[in-house]
């Protein structure tokens, strides 16, 4: 059963629960919610940290200008990505989103036990050790640390693919079961299907915007290399994976005239850095949450630009499976625009919702990156 659809039953589930007003069920799912939203917490900083590290650290093994040009066209449309996003969801969230709500965490039902599981290290302090230990290892070609934080990444991949994602439908449970007990359900699920439509017409408004600018580049025609592009992209909907999705990329981007070289190098670097279809999902969620809920307040241009800026980073090397962006872009959104659980249960629920959609966006755009690239490197 497709992750989707587990967290729609998920939501039901929740919703049901908190009907029902039956306390020893909401409180039980109150109390699994939160020990989940404890461990989520603990684990963030380690996806963080050996995901960057592994992928800064692999980034020293290619030399030469094509490295410096990928990774940073890669890098400022993910960055204009975000912009968009943000001007787009500062203009269509107050029409969508008329009124909020407060949501006070643990005051209705506490619960049954409270575990406190303290994270080893801060946000920012694992962004800043990935970077020493990346940069570090490309440099002294270090086999042993190489090795340890690959390992690392294959630990924490694993238990994102066998925990995290595995429990989000429960997670979500939770989260909804305590709306729905507290009354703040229906308001809240009115604006979901809107936020959902303004974020797959802002991917294909970027698409558009990608595409132009890569054909006048490479002086091709920017509605023909999008339109060869769109296998890659719906295989991204079907796959939700960037990884998966890279055989059917590569085909695509040599149709567009790319050279093979520089294809075979380009795909499977931007799998893994050019994230703009994410950083669009995210922006705009994240600005739809903070509009909705009422101890969240929607932050100025120039402190959500800091915020887009480290997503950019923090998503290096986001886990090739379901949900792998949102997942490492947490820890921003909590420590930077003070997210509590239940900001993060529907972050998390919005976001899973069209991943299909934004892991689409990503391969269709590394197209264009890819043609970028190919026309500065002849």
């Amino acid at each position: 059963m497709k992750l989707i659809v587990k967290l729609f039953i998920g939501m039901l589930v929740g919703v049901g629960i908190g009907l029902l007003g039956v306390d020893f069920l909401t409180r039980l799912a109150v109390t699994v919610k939160l020990l989940f939203g404890q461990f989520l917490g603990f684990v963030i900083p380690f996806i963080i940290l050996f995901f960057i590290t592994s992928g800064v650290a692999s980034l020293g093994k290619s030399q030469g200008k094509m490295v410096g040009v990928t990774v940073g066209t890669a890098y400022v449309s993910t960055l204009l990505a975000g912009t968009l996003a943000f001007f787009v969801a500062k203009f269509i969230m107050p029409m969508v989103a008329t009124e909020s709500t407060a949501i006070t965490e643990g005051a209705t039902f506490q619960p049954f036990i409270e575990i406190e599981i303290l994270p080893l290290m801060g946000v920012i302090t694992a962004v800043a050790m990935a970077f020493l230990f990346g940069i570090g290892i490309a440099k002294t070609k270090s086999a042993t640390m190489k090795s340890f934080f690959d390992e690392g990444k294959e630990i924490i991949e694993r238990c994102i693919m066998k925990i995290l994602i595995p429990f989000l439908p429960i997670y979500i449970a939770g989260i909804f079961a305590e709306l729905t007990a507290a009354g703040k359900v229906y308001e809240t699920l009115s604006i979901f299907g809107l936020v959902l439509l303004v974020v797959v017409a802002t991917h294909w408004l970027w698409l558009c915007v990608q595409f132009t600018t890569a054909g006048f580049i490479a002086g091709q025609s920017p509605l023909r290399t999008l339109k060869t592009m769109l296998p890659a992209y719906f295989t991204g909907v079907g796959t939700m994976s960037s990884a998966a999705t890279i055989p059917v990329t590569l085909n695509q981007v040599k149709k567009n005239r790319v050279k093979e070289e520089v294809a075979d190098f380009a795909v499977p670097l931007c799998a893994t850095i050019h994230l703009s279809g994410s950083m669009i999902t995210i922006v705009i969620t994240s600005m739809a949450v903070m509009t909705v809920l009422s101890d969240l307040s929607v932050p100025s241009f120039g402190a959500m630009l800091s915020v887009i800026v480290m997503l950019g980073v923090v998503m290096i090397a986001a886990p090739g499976v379901p949900g792998g962006a949102i997942v490492a872009a947490l820890g921003v959104l909590t420590s930077m625009l003070g997210f509590s659980e239940a900001a993060i249960g529907l972050m998390m629920a919005l976001y899973m919702a069209q991943d299909s959609f934004g892991t689409a966006t990503n391969v269709t755009g590394d197209g264009a990156i890819t043609m970028i690239v190919d026309k500065v490197n002849k």
